[in-house]
């Protein structure tokens, strides 16, 4: 692994200084998420934190009934894992990949190693968690008082933000556990945004045409998760 390289892919990283990132770097091991992994469960004691370049991974929150409802999306601008340098270990919430592709993880026990040694890897790890905190409070909103089209344009949005490609692999089924709603809700809204112009769907492919239609449709909602975002995490760039 080329460790100027590695600085690039995830914007933790990026907001290490370079004598922490010598130390952390070599802790990591490159790692697959194929799509619909479960990389934790509910309660179960976290063994790894995993830092996505082209992959992300949903954050769910599950019912007794089996329901399910994303609370927020992780990609190369966090990591999946902050129970660990939280000191909980373990969470309430499942994570489950969105969009397969690569990561890499480092063991609990080096991760808050790190942690506590590192004065920019804790400023960084922090800022993440407060835009994370912002993303799960506006999600909550989100889903109170926007229509089932407007949260699917926010899913899309943040989907596009953490992949270099505007085709986002991803079934109906898939999408209406994330946002929890039945799928007939979620093919209905997919096939206004296609008949509009600004997707195509086709066999678990989704295809933005039209971003910028696509944030017109969207609510107040993902504006305000990105703007944070922005403020408070370096942007990764396109390799």
């Amino acid at each position: 692994m080329n460790k100027i390289t590695m600085k690039q892919e995830n914007s933790l990283f990026q907001s290490m200084s370079m004598a922490d990132w010598d130390e952390f770097f070599p802790k990591l091991e490159a790692y697959e998420l194929p799509l619909g992994k479960v990389l934790y469960e509910i309660n179960a004691k976290e063994k790894y934190a995993y830092f996505p370049t082209n992959s992300i991974v949903s954050i769910l929150h599950n019912l007794k009934n089996g329901s399910t409802a994303e609370i927020s999306v992780i990609g190369n601008e966090g990591v999946i894992g902050v129970e660990i340098f939280m000191g909980g270990l373990s969470t309430t919430t499942t994570a489950v990949v969105q969009s397969g592709g690569k990561c890499y993880r480092i063991s609990s026990f080096d991760f808050f190693e790190s942690f506590e040694k590192s004065t920019s890897f804790k400023y960084a790890f922090l800022r993440f968690t407060q835009a994370l905190i912002t993303q799960i409070t506006q999600t909550a909103v989100c889903n109170r008082y926007h229509n089932l089209e407007q949260q699917l344009c926010r899913w899309l949005l943040l989907g596009n933000d953490r992949l270099f490609n505007d085709e986002l692999v991803m079934t109906q089924k898939l999408i209406s556990n994330m946002l929890g709603v039945r799928r007939e809700g979620v093919t209905e809204s997919a096939s206004k945004l296609q008949k509009l112009g600004l997707i195509k769907y086709k066999r678990g492919h989704i295809t933005i045409l039209d971003r910028k239609g696509i944030e017109s449709k969207s609510c107040e909602c993902y504006q305000v998760v990105k703007t944070e975002y922005d403020r408070l995490m370096p942007k990764v760039a396109e390799h």
